[in-house]
């Protein structure tokens, strides 16, 4: 049965004036009210200090290796330094976060194509081993897969 709106409007209007019953429940429920008030909910004791730390970490050593390539002219073996630490880097943090949950699933296909962005800069730098362009490149796509890893497990908004 559809009401129409005046209709509607009078139901709501009786319903409003007839407030001669009163509606108590079944027992009384202050107590409990009182009780859930007076708690102080528990801060979580989870720690994330280490995925805060290991994200500050990479960037600090990104970051100076990118310095050290832009202002010390850049030795043939740094690409092959930056890629080893790195490597040491993305490898402690997929052993960090191996059991935990991922936030999307298509993470890695995302590592995938940074990892096949890095073979091409690589592949670049066989060519031109002493571009700075080139290891700055190399040095944000190491970067990326760094963020995107510590971003996929440990997003800010769980932080908080």
């Amino acid at each position: 049965m559809k009401m129409s709106k005046p209709d509607f409007d009078t139901f709501l209007a009786e319903s409003i004036n007839n407030t001669d019953s009163d509606i108590t429940p079944q027992k009384d429920l202050w107590p409990g009210i009182e009780k859930a008030l007076a708690q102080v909910p528990k801060p979580q004791t989870k720690s994330v200090t280490w995925p805060k730390l290991a994200g500050v970490a990479a960037c600090s050593v990104v970051a100076l290796l990118s310095v050290q390539l832009l202002f010390s002219g850049s030795e043939p073996a740094t690409s092959v330094v930056m890629s080893d630490y790195f490597t040491q880097q993305k490898q402690t943090l997929l052993v960090q976060y191996q059991n935990q949950p991922a936030l999307t699933d298509n993470w890695q296909q995302q590592l995938t194509e940074l990892e096949n962005a890095e073979e091409a800069i690589k592949q670049a730098l066989n060519n031109e081993p002493e571009n700075p362009a080139l290891l700055k490149m190399l040095a944000q796509v190491y970067q990326q897969q760094l963020d995107l890893i510590n971003k996929v497990h440990a997003p800010k908004w769980q932080q908080i």
